[in-house]
């Protein structure tokens, strides 16, 4: 039996994806994010120039005041090159995922609908303080019954009505660029958005996300992965062991040695179970992290949040390797055997360069022997692929429009998610190598094996 097996049924369900809690919502993100639409549509139909940056900045502020799903989406998008114009996604990039934690009152309320009147019962002790908030859900520190320190995840209320509300406003968004600035179709990238965020709701599935990491990274001592407690856990709440561990920040003033171990533990929890079994974690950013310490120092990282996990079909996995090997070896006919391989269609040759602007930025550091950056000195966190993006932009306004496959939203946000941890650490590492004993001895085949036995073992199901 797994540690997800078992969990609780959900008392009646009273916020399934309510009309009255989408209604307010629509109220709420349409007024804001209508404003900004309807602008870009008046510019359009009357031929009128607009100030990007400044509505991108109202679209930002939008939001932000918001917080919750439309927000995390949209940071998902803000950085696919061209998705946006680059004013929206350097306004987006900026925004945080935090919202207004809910108070006590209305947590007793919503532990009471999850695990029953009694629930204070089934804990030894309960924070009443969160100790983390995001856009979905906040977390509370607590102990087990046995002494055992515990993180309770537990949703926000009427979040799938949110959800949906949030999601429709988002199609706007997205048409009404589409129509004025189609250089990209982004409606591939639209479904995958709603499909990845629909799966986050689910704490279910979150938790056999968790079982599936401790399975893929058992032999990997620098990464640890929490335990789930079923008995405390349903469909919207989540507990897991607590981690002990320092926030990656605080290790900025360390010594190089420092910053390396953790970064090396960054990236093979990345790219070990993406080239191993074709799973990456989407949101690699420095919350969803913490270090932990022997004798002082940081030896490794916590894996804190499973809700944006993406399992790709194998041969997309080959598609990477392809493309890695292709840039490196100047091999044509492997690139484009690669990009066909991911889903692009219709691409000419004008198009392949551009997409290898992108390629050639995100594999940069890979294709590198020897110790490096991320990125030359002097680049900062925030403005990690900026550069290239733009580059990109005003490429496909000139060679476009192209489709971009809906399996590339999650591997470029964690590309570059990635690439940001690294900068704020400034790491020093060998990539290259790392990379290579990531895919040493690869083959789609025995991806798709290790894949299904895992996903077997978990009870998920494959990708489709």
């Amino acid at each position: 039996m797994t540690d997800t097996e078992d969990l609780p049924a959900d008392r009646a369900d009273r916020e399934r994806n309510r009309l009255s809690a989408r209604a307010a919502r629509y109220a709420r993100v349409g007024t804001n994010v209508g404003g900004v639409a309807a602008r870009l549509a008046g510019a359009r139909l009357f031929g009128i120039a607009i100030d990007r940056g400044e509505n991108a900045l109202a679209l930002a502020a939008a939001l932000g005041n918001l917080k919750g799903p439309i927000m995390k989406a949209a940071q998902l998008i803000s950085t696919i090159p061209d998705a946006l114009p680059p004013e929206y996604a350097g306004e987006l990039m900026k925004l945080q995922s935090e919202a207004p934690p809910m108070g006590w009152a209305f947590v007793k309320r919503r532990m009471a609908a999850e695990l029953g009147a009694d629930w204070q019962a089934k804990f030894k002790s309960f924070e009443h303080v969160p100790a983390a908030a995001a856009s979905l859900g906040q977390v509370h520190r607590a102990v087990s019954l046995d002494g055992k320190p515990l993180a309770c995840k537990l949703q926000y209320p009427d979040m799938q009505s949110a959800v949906e509300a949030d999601l429709a406003q988002l199609d706007l968004v997205l048409a009404i660029h589409r129509r004025m600035d189609p250089a990209i179709d982004t409606r591939e990238i639209a479904k995958e958005i709603r499909e990845r965020i629909r799966e986050e709701l689910d704490y279910r599935r979150e938790a056999k996300h968790v079982a599936l990491y401790q399975h893929m990274l058992a032999d990997v001592p620098e990464v640890r992965v929490p335990k789930v407690w079923p008995e405390l856990s349903t469909g919207r709440l989540l507990t897991l062991d607590w981690l002990e561990g320092k926030r990656l920040l605080e290790y900025k003033e360390h010594s190089q040695e420092a910053r390396n171990r953790i970064a090396t533990a960054m990236f093979k929890a990345w790219w070990l179970p993406f080239a191993r079994h074709g799973v990456i974690h989407g949101d690699p950013h420095l919350g969803n992290y913490t270090a932990f310490e022997e004798a002082g120092e940081p030896r490794g990282i916590n894996l804190l949040d499973y809700g944006c996990i993406r399992i790709f079909p194998p041969k997309f996995v080959g598609g990477v390797v392809d493309l890695y090997r292709g840039l490196r070896e100047d091999d044509e006919a492997r690139i484009v055997h690669a990009y066909e391989t991911w889903g692009f269609k219709g691409l000419s040759r004008d198009l392949i360069e551009v997409l290898n602007i992108w390629a050639r930025f995100i594999y940069g550091p890979l294709m590198t022997e020897g110790v490096r950056r991320i990125a030359p000195e002097g680049v900062k966190p925030a403005e990690y692929g900026r550069k290239q993006a733009f580059q990109v932009h005003e490429a496909l306004r000139e060679k476009g429009p192209v489709t971009v496959p809906r399996e590339f939203v999650l591997m470029d946000r964690a590309a570059i998610g990635l690439g940001g941890v690294f900068l704020h650490l400034a790491a020093e590492l060998d990539f290259h190598g790392l990379f290579e004993d990531a895919i040493k001895d690869f083959s789609v085949d025995e991806v798709a094996a290790r894949q299904t036995r895992a996903l077997g073992t978990v009870g998920l199901a494959p990708a489709s």
